[in-house]
């Protein structure tokens, strides 16, 4: 080596310096990340709203499909016999109470639990539990 490439290490006023060469592995860091794509965004929280309008939408094809509803009040299990022996103003006992929640089906699946209502002078019924599958013993 020559003197004056040693002078150059050693010598505190020399014009390079360590700091420079971390200033260059930083920018050089900077251009690398800059040149890479950015990770995708994580989605975005879909608003209830537009959730239920794209459900909706999805169903839109089964709208006219029919099905049927059956309110059940109660069950009773009687003979043959009995069945036979029934005539107009015959009573059954069923297995609920009066102010029990009744049973709702769509195609012979429980759905719903509700409370009968008379709207002037027809039955209905008010749902009061959604059921959810496998919840509720029919």
């Amino acid at each position: 080596m020559s003197d004056s490439e040693t002078e150059a290490e050693t010598d505190p006023d020399s014009d390079l310096k360590l700091e420079d060469f971390a200033d260059d592995a930083a920018a050089d860091e900077a251009a690398q990340a800059a040149a890479q794509p950015a990770p995708p965004a994580p989605p975005a929280e879909i608003a209830p709203e537009v959730e239920e309008q794209k459900i909706a939408a999805d169903l839109e094809p089964v709208f006219d499909v029919p099905v049927r509803i059956s309110a059940v009040l109660g069950r009773t299990q009687i003979d043959v016999n009995e069945l036979l022996n029934l005539k107009h103003g015959s009573v059954l006992e069923m297995d609920r109470k009066v102010g029990e929640a009744i049973d709702i089906y769509v195609n012979n699946r429980l759905v719903a639990r509700g409370e009968v209502v008379v709207i002037e002078d027809q039955l209905g019924v008010t749902m009061t539990e959604i059921i959810k599958d496998g919840d509720g013993s029919a």
